[in-house]
């Protein structure tokens, strides 16, 4: 099974071939048209992420091996790319483990830099819901034991 640091490293390889901004603005988009259908009825107000100038839908349930599920949307196809990379990242890790692990991907591919100052804050934005999650699911595990 490999490790949210493994899935970081394998996301800055895909990107490494692309060093004008350009083509990894198309990666991005591509990435987002191959992100799996958010089921209409999970498209709530409860699973809107506030902070994204667009609509974004993240949604995390809690397997039966203790991993966050993910899934998410957007209406927009830069954002719907920035979802699919969160996703591949974090879905199927433990809460424990998405929260010890920082996003340093983000860094490596220069987002924080080049991202318009609303994408960068909904990028941010659907970070911390992610992390959200996680901590909701750490506790709820814990206080099972």
């Amino acid at each position: 099974m490999s490790t949210i640091h493994d899935r970081q490293n394998k996301v800055i390889a895909d990107f490494s071939a692309h060093t004008q901004w350009e083509d990894r603005y198309k990666k991005i988009i591509e990435i987002g048209k191959a992100l799996p259908e958010m089921p209409e009825n999970l498209k709530t107000e409860q699973n809107i992420v506030k902070g994204c100038q667009s609509q974004v839908w993240l949604h995390a349930a809690l397997n039966d091996q203790g991993q966050v599920m993910l899934q998410g949307d957007s209406d927009a196809l830069i954002v719907k790319g920035l979802v699919a990379l969160l996703l591949a990242v974090y879905s199927g890790s433990t809460p424990e483990e998405i929260l010890a692990t920082p996003p340093e991907f983000l860094k490596a591919l220069g987002f924080e830099g080049n991202l318009s100052p609303s994408r960068a804050n909904g990028l941010h934005a659907m970070l911390k819901q992610i992390k959200n999650y996680a901590l909701a699911f750490d506790y709820l595990l814990k206080s099972r034991k």
